[in-house]
């Protein structure tokens, strides 16, 4: 089970929002490559970014953030990277530039088309950010709630060749609610590939609870408000997922 750290950028700082609003930010870090820097040496295995500026813009916008964070990493774990990822070129470039996966969520909804290209064109390196509530997807920064099933469009990706497919439940995502077991395990045991679990961790309790059904394919989980503010200590929760682990045992 991999705890995954969140770090999301916004004009050029690692900050966190209240499920998805650009206006309740609170700032954590002015240093992006080191807040990076103490994950890595926290012991994570796997780093998560957003760029929040370019979800909204639709194009890239805190490259230079990027850039120093795979440069503080050095390609000793794994960097996902989401947020205002349009075109072909874009995501070349984040690979060229040393990020591991891509995460297409907006823009995967809206042009189907594009995600199948995407796919293709990068195989085992595209994964899908599904954002719902009440079991429909949202998208555009989680301001529109769309009529998809997030269980049908989940399997309508899988098809496309995604390699894995990240779960948001928005109405929990920042407010430190605890995760969404039920829905986040009904998607992974509909799918075939990973399912990563995203948003309301708080405490070790939702590293058990995730950690007891990662064998019906939930892999890992996000996490961001509670290691930054304090009620998640990472290190332990990195620590008990592995000791928790079916492939520990």
């Amino acid at each position: 089970m991999l705890i995954i750290p969140a770090i999301d950028l916004k004009d050029g700082h690692c900050v966190r929002l209240k499920q998805g609003d650009m206006d309740a930010s609170t700032v954590f870090s002015v240093d992006p490559g080191a807040t990076a820097k103490h994950w890595l040496d926290q012991g994570c295995k796997r780093l998560h970014l957003v760029d929040l500026n370019g979800a909204f813009a639709g194009k890239p916008v805190n490259n230079d953030a990027v850039k120093s964070i795979v440069s503080a990493i050095g390609g000793k774990i794994p960097i996902q990277l989401g947020g205002g990822i349009r075109d072909l070129d874009t995501i070349e470039r984040y690979l060229d530039d040393g990020i591991d996966y891509v995460i297409l969520g907006t823009a995967a909804v809206r042009n189907p088309g594009f995600l199948h290209e995407s796919c293709d064109a990068f195989p085992g390196q595209v994964i899908v950010g599904l954002d719902a509530k009440d079991g429909k997807v949202a998208v555009d920064g989680w301001s529109k709630l769309t009529g998809h099933d997030v269980i049908d469009i989940g399997k309508k990706y899988e098809d496309y060749g995604v390699s894995s497919v990240i779960y948001t439940d928005i109405g929990r995502d920042g407010m430190m609610t605890g995760v969404n077991i039920e829905a986040t395990v009904a998607l992974a045991q509909a799918l075939t590939i990973p399912v990563i679990a995203s948003g309301g961790v708080t405490n070790l309790d939702d590293v058990r609870k995730l950690c007891a059904v990662e064998s019906g394919g939930v892999i890992g989980t996000i996490t961001g408000r509670a290691i930054y503010e304090g009620s998640l200590d990472f290190a332990a929760a990195q620590a008990l997922a592995d000791e928790l682990s079916p492939n520990a045992r």
